[in-house]
């Protein structure tokens, strides 16, 4: 009798644990909405709040940990990108005898770097350095709304959220207060010293970047999983190729000709920085020991362009391509 009463209770209890609703969709959870203790109450299966994700159990819970390096990296790189383009753009605009470079430059480099500093400031926790985040799993935790589930095929239900909190929404943060700062110094900057410009070419620059961050936005919006995993070999990439077409444009075929100008050893400087940071992002320094000496390829490109310049001779391609040849 007593077997009888407990396989009935047993098979009672599996019913009632089996007909629970499950909780469908890769991101859906419960959220918490009563702890006392050691009892929590959990609400309907849902999208997760802000600042939270799912975990394997199917609940909601508070990002608290601190990004890694990679993550760290990848923020850095998406830093860059408007202080490079306001660099490339202003160098373009200027002028070769134009005064007023470097301090817009240099105007470039504070904009970017405030934005950077407050952006960090206004993220949680409020006011202080650093952020806590959830771990980066796979490339879906950048694309939550394509994983909303539809049970019954008619209704969807919505659970769309950041799961990669705040890595994706805090890059645009960081684009709107460059955005803002830039419209609050880079004018009046640039009326008092461009007076080597003409009028139609003073703010040139600033239109320019009236454009790219739009771009950047929606490549953020778009691209951003993507862009994760995928910015250390964009780095090394774009950096050879620039390295190499401004090494040919400006007839640098041997050590001598970088000597000759101290622009061309800073450009030189920047893109070895930056196979530096490609190297570390793709190494992510797990093993501190056996990445570190990757770093000595850092000269590499530049010393192969300069011991096959002489084979190739950028310089007459330069004049049979201005000759139209």
């Amino acid at each position: 009798m007593k077997r009888e009463i407990e396989q009935t209770l047993g098979a009672r209890i599996f019913f009632a644990v089996d007909i629970q609703p499950a909780c469908l969709g890769l991101y859906c959870g419960k959220t918490l909405l009563f702890k006392n203790g050691s009892t929590e109450i959990y609400g309907e299966c849902g999208v997760c709040p802000r600042g939270q994700r799912t975990n394997a159990q199917k609940y909601c819970q508070p990002c608290t940990e601190t990004p890694e390096l990679y993550d760290w990296l990848y923020l850095g790189f998406m830093a860059m990108l408007p202080l490079v383009l306001h660099w490339f753009f202003i160098e373009w605009y200027s002028g070769k005898k134009s005064s007023s470079a470097l301090f817009q430059h240099i105007t470039a480099l504070f904009e970017c770097s405030m934005a950077a500093i407050i952006t960090l400031l206004v993220s949680d926790p409020v006011g202080v350095l650093y952020i806590r985040s959830c771990r980066v799993l796979m490339l879906s935790d950048w694309y939550t709304m394509l994983y909303n589930p539809s049970p019954d095929y008619i209704t969807t239900v919505h659970c769309t959220h950041e799961a990669v909190y705040p890595l994706y929404t805090i890059v645009f943060i960081y684009y709107a207060f460059c955005l803002v700062l830039m419209m609050l110094l880079r004018p009046l900057l640039v009326k008092k010293i461009a007076c080597g410009l003409g009028k139609s070419d003073r703010f040139k620059s600033i239109y320019a970047a009236l454009y790219f961050f739009p771009i950047l936005t929606v490549l953020q919006a778009v691209g951003g999983g993507l862009l994760y995993y995928a910015f250390p070999y964009i780095i090394l990439v774009l950096s050879l190729v620039t390295l190499a077409v401004y090494m040919s444009a400006s007839e640098i075929e041997n050590c001598c000709d970088l000597l000759v100008r101290k622009k061309r050893l800073i450009v030189l400087f920047s893109h070895w920085l930056l196979h530096a940071y490609g190297i570390i992002s793709i190494s992510r320094v797990d093993k501190l020991e056996q990445d570190l000496p990757l770093l000595a390829l850092v000269p590499t490109p530049a010393l192969f362009y300069l011991f096959t310049a002489k084979f190739t001779e950028p310089s007459r391609i330069l004049s049979e391509g201005a000759n139209g040849h």
